[in-house]
């Protein structure tokens, strides 16, 4: 008889521990698909909104909203102090912010830009399956150097670019040791060319910031300012062109007005791949101080909105509502 109570008390021991078992196995299973749910909810909440990315702007000197492109600096050129800073040490792909140094080497390698330069016609194919932007020169064309200045920095011609490289230095490998050799003097540590035109190319990097300090070295140039702020150009007649070639700046063609409050963007450059985005390097003046601004990875194509020249005329019109807020 003790033996049997005994029995019937561990078993009904053994049958609260299995209970309890039950009970924790529904506790732990039913909280696991309450925090997947929570975690649901919470992702549903923050995820963003479909369309163009924006990114917050780092606290600054001039103070901004969200911008679409990833990075930016702007730099007052008269005391070289950074006013706004988003993601400027981030690597970057430059694309064809890349002919600025390019512009620069070639004006600084080629005394007499009114020399005739060739465009050697193996140049071509290669360009044209890269998909890159021309300008409109044929090959085998003799253009005088100033034109293909004009031509690789307005319509970011890239066999411009090319054919500067082969004037200046004999081969476009050649120059880019001038490029490279460049940006080791000006302190842009964070920056490898690997080409002249920006295509894309793992070993081809830069950094906004490094960017920034090569457009503010080139800007010292007269003849870079010059065709760095130039809307359109148009070649001269020639045999094989009778009617010359007109250019016109691929940012200033996007704009309707290149005025911002209290200034206007005085010029720029644009690139564009599929891995840099949408990139901008510009110059504006604004109530008589001048800046720079680069911009990169905005998203879009140059088919569509030009989020990078909205940002960089949110920008600007910044420092212009902020001038005017002390002044009161």
């Amino acid at each position: 008889m003790k033996r049997r109570r005994r029995t019937n008390r561990y078993g009904r021991i053994a049958l609260v521990c299995w209970l309890l078992l039950v009970l924790l196995a529904g506790c732990f299973v039913a909280g696991h698909h309450i925090r997947l749910w929570v975690e649901e909810q919470v992702h549903e909440h923050l995820s963003p909104i479909p369309g163009p990315s924006r990114h917050a702007a780092s606290p600054s000197v001039i103070p901004v909203g969200s911008l679409y492109s990833h990075s930016a600096i702007l730099v007052s050129l008269d005391d070289q102090e950074v006013l706004l800073d988003v993601n400027s040490k981030d690597k970057v792909y430059p694309a064809s912010l890349t002919k600025i140094m390019a512009a620069i080497i070639a004006i600084e390698h080629i005394p007499d830009v009114s020399r005739s330069v060739l465009l050697p016609a193996d140049i071509f194919a290669d360009l044209s399956r890269e998909n890159a932007s021309m300008a409109g020169f044929l090959p085998g064309d003799e253009v005088a150097a100033i034109d293909l200045l004009y031509g690789a920095l307005l319509p970011s011609g890239a066999e411009c670019s090319v054919a500067l490289a082969i004037a200046a230095a004999g081969s476009e490998a050649d120059f880019v040791q001038l490029m490279n050799r460049k940006a080791e003097q000006l302190g842009m540590q964070g920056t490898h060319f690997a080409n002249t035109t920006g295509l894309h190319d793992p070993d081809h990097y830069s950094t906004p910031e490094d960017l920034a300090i090569m457009l503010q070295y080139a800007l010292q140039n007269d003849l870079f300012r010059e065709v760095f702020t130039t809307v359109r150009h148009s070649t001269a007649p020639s045999k094989r062109q009778p009617e010359g070639i007109t250019f016109f700046s691929s940012m200033f063609a996007k704009m309707s007005s290149a005025e911002v409050p209290d200034g206007v963007i005085l010029g720029g450059k644009t690139g564009y791949t599929d891995q840099a985005g949408l990139c901008l390097a510009s110059l504006a003046s604004i109530a008589g101080k001048e800046y720079i601004l680069v911009t990169t990875g905005a998203p879009g194509t140059p088919q569509s909105e030009p989020l990078h020249i909205a940002d960089a005329l949110q920008i600007y019109g910044k420092i212009g509502q902020s001038n005017a807020l002390r002044n009161l």
